[in-house]
């Protein structure tokens, strides 16, 4: 049978730190010299297995984006953001392309609405075991207005969003585009915290292989909307042109 959702380990849950709300908490990924089981570093870049994985029949890892346990993509260099996404592909790509998964999600919490437990600036690569992610994905989810287009890269707005309202695609055609690609992100993650809502403190950003293009769909993050949550009904806002205008006035 098709796996159609993923088992959490509601014991290993409890015992998982949370310095997202609570800021009093010990950050485990400052404290460097006692992390387990690196997979590899790069200056101040860590790929190591997630302590608490909570996520049976998965392999669990987390990327730590940098020392600064303040930091966030908005707030990097484009040196870093470069780096920092070439780590995180290349790793991704390693396990996907390892055979022993049946897919590998690649993605991003930052802030008190998007899912995460650690305000530490990190990423999460996670092999599934017996679920292709890619079954719950269409060709639409990355159709949008288009924002700016760089070389083999494009940025857009969602005009089928996949959970509601705004939501943005970079797609990549180019592999040579992928610096490109990064600084997109960075932007976004600028303009959700600075520009969409002044209350809005939390994105996502999560990655996806489709065909031969590599996409990152970029998602504010509020209270997420009771006709999606009951009955898988997105919405899409009635201003979308108005948005992209803004947005170019300010970054492009």
């Amino acid at each position: 049978m098709t796996q159609t959702h993923l088992h959490f380990n509601m014991h290993i849950g409890r015992k998982k730190p949370e310095s997202v709300i609570n800021r009093e908490t010990a950050c485990p990924f400052c404290d460097t010299n006692n992390l387990t089981n690196v997979l590899e570093q790069r200056g101040s870049m860590i790929w190591l297995m997630n302590k608490y994985p909570v996520l049976q029949d998965t392999y669990q890892t987390v990327l730590i984006e940098s020392d600064d346990c303040e930091g966030d993509w908005s707030l990097y260099s484009k040196e870093h953001v470069h780096d920092l996404l070439a780590f995180g592909v290349e790793k991704w790509m390693e396990l996907e392309k390892s055979g022993e998964f049946q897919s590998v999600l690649f993605f991003k919490n930052h802030g008190p609405y998007s899912g995460g437990s650690i305000r530490h600036p990190h990423m999460q690569i996670v092999g599934l075991n017996e679920y292709d992610y890619r079954s719950q994905v269409k060709e639409s989810d990355f159709a949008g207005i288009l924002i700016d287009r760089g070389r083999g890269v494009e940025c857009t707005l969602s005009t089928h969003p996949r959970a509601g309202f705004f939501e943005y695609n970079v797609i990549l055609s180019d592999w040579e585009g992928l610096p490109r690609m990064a600084e997109y992100l960075q932007i976004l993650a600028h303009w959700i915290l600075h520009h969409v809502n002044r209350r809005c403190l939390s994105y996502n950003f999560f990655f996806y292989r489709w065909g031969e293009k590599l996409v990152a769909k970029v998602v504010p993050r509020f209270v997420t909307s009771p006709l999606y949550i009951g009955y898988s009904i997105p919405q899409v806002a009635n201003n979308l042109e108005e948005m992209v205008a803004e947005m170019k006035r300010h970054y492009f």
